[in-house]
């Protein structure tokens, strides 16, 4: 028996009982609101919400949670074992009916992602890993991809920050520079070879990225910030506003290398 065997089991369970939720709002047309300028938020998030928590809260009921969707309880932050939490991941991608948004839950212990689940209901699609034990895309053990040179990469990245020209520095760097939606998403790809790199260069949240952060590490790869840090999950501050690049090692370690030059070069 795995370390987190049980924690994995339910998170799967929870992941698939908001998938129906939120799929069945996916196929009508519920409609939406901001939360803020560009932060859009529908009846999907907060009933996918509620049936996590309740999932979560069942099954143990002394760890914390930490939700998008959910007002913060500083208390988690005395708290061992926290969930953290993002019911849908990706509601732009979701309210303009595109298949590049998910369910993301992720267990942290002290800080360390040990449990990550990333359901796509569009795609019908769950990848799923515990810490020591390897990541699954539907059953089958996935891996990161092989490649070491950028200039052979495929990088998947945000259509939002592909739009706003911030990739333009890196303009001739990889083969492709391909958009795609959540950020969660993007990382259950990149854990199962699906594009070679991933990197964000907009601040993001750790609900966003901690489940996702444990599919690439259980798959091969790395997570890191653009300083080469390592996330340590359930801050005070969950606002990650450092670039962060996912991938194979080699690859990772290329293009922070470059960025580096870049960096320097512009003082």
């Amino acid at each position: 028996m795995s370390t987190y065997e049980r924690e994995l089991e339910v998170a799967l369970a929870a992941a698939r009982a908001a998938g129906v939720v939120v799929l069945r709002y996916y196929e009508s047309d519920t409609g939406f609101w901001e939360k803020s300028k560009d932060n859009p938020l529908t009846l999907a998030d907060l009933e996918s919400d509620r049936v996590i928590g309740e999932h979560l809260r069942a099954a143990f009921p002394k760890d914390a949670i930490l939700s998008e969707e959910t007002v913060d309880d500083p208390s988690r932050l005395a708290n061992d074992r926290v969930w953290i939490v993002d019911p849908v991941d990706g509601t732009k991608e979701f309210t303009k009916r595109i298949p590049e948004f998910g369910v993301s839950i992720a267990l942290t212990v002290r800080g360390e992602p040990v449990v990550g689940v990333i359901l796509n209901p569009a795609a019908g699609c769950a990848v799923w890993a515990s810490q020591g034990d390897g990541t699954f895309r539907d059953g089958t053990r996935v891996r990161v991809s092989e490649k070491a040179r950028l200039e052979d990469a495929v990088v998947i990245a945000s259509r939002t920050e592909i739009s706003r020209d911030q990739f333009a520095p890196y303009d001739g760097w990889f083969a492709e520079l391909r958009p795609v939606g959540s950020i969660a998403w993007k990382l259950a790809c990149i854990a199962s070879g699906e594009g070679d790199l991933n990197i964000s260069v907009a601040p993001k949240n750790e609900w966003d990225v901690c489940a996702g952060d444990v599919l690439v590490r259980e798959a091969g790869g790395i997570y890191v910030g653009f300083d080469r840090t390592t996330r340590r999950y359930n801050q005070p501050k969950t606002l990650i506003e450092a670039g962060m690049a996912a991938g194979p090692p080699a690859l990772v370690d290329a293009f922070l290398a470059r960025e580096k030059t870049r960096a320097t070069q512009l003082g």
